[in-house]
């Protein structure tokens, strides 16, 4: 483990670069990626949506995944990658408005949000490192073509530097309940992890419904870093 730890640290380093630093604008996604120098615009090939983004070498190494698993017989569609802050808000405040209509307490409100969807400013997929596959349901993996590229995932994700990040919570993980379609990319969500407990406190956690309760439901804690 430690060997691997050391190797994904230098990984890490090659692929950042001394010259960028995370800056916390992105740690919270206010940046622009269309704009953003170190994001790439994924082709409709690999997407069914219009208009998103991965930082560079995230898509280099998704690419590669893609060919050696179209070369098997499966095909991995990116349904969601690079969100921002405001992208997320949006999100966010439609479900908080829905479950405010049903006149429930502000932490059952959260709660039942976070069971998937990340308060904004929290979410792995500001960082453009992460994505999200072919379908959101989980039941989608486990059978037919879905199992087939799950499986296909299981086996040789890593090898391209992409691992499942919200796993079956039986052995202790805290946060999100497992999602089978939420795969990062490691050597660089990684360091980006490490910037986000080095930066970002409870007061960056703001601008939207809810976000007072962030602290109350240790959000950084249980959720940035309820993972496998």
């Amino acid at each position: 483990m430690k060997k691997f730890l050391t190797l994904l640290f230098l990984a890490a380093l090659t692929l950042l670069g001394n010259a960028q630093i995370i800056n916390k604008e992105e740690l919270l996604g206010k940046i622009n990626p269309s704009q953003h120098p170190s994001f790439s615009k994924i082709e409709k090939v690999y997407t069914t949506k219009d208009n998103i983004y991965l930082r560079k070498e995230c898509y280099e190494a998704f690419i590669k995944m893609s060919d050696a698993a179209k070369k098997e017989g499966v095909t991995i569609t990116i349904i969601s990658a690079t969100r921002t802050f405001d992208q997320q808000k949006a999100i966010w405040e439609r479900k908080w408005a829905k479950l405010k209509e049903q006149k429930k307490n502000e932490i059952d409100m959260a709660k039942n949000i976070m069971l998937y969807s990340s308060m904004p400013g929290t979410s792995r997929h500001h960082w453009g490192t992460d994505i999200d596959i072919n379908s959101l349901e989980n039941s989608y993996f486990k059978s037919g073509a879905g199992k087939k590229l799950y499986d296909w995932m299981l086996l040789h994700a890593a090898e391209y530097g992409f691992h499942q990040t919200y796993t079956d919570k039986s052995k202790g993980r805290t946060g999100y309940e497992e999602e089978k379609w939420h795969w990062s990319f490691l050597p660089l969500s990684g360091p980006f992890l490490e910037e986000y407990k080095n930066q970002i406190s409870y007061t960056d956690i703001t601008g939207f419904s809810g976000s007072q309760v962030a602290a109350e439901l240790k959000v950084i804690e249980t959720y940035v870093q309820g993972i496998e």
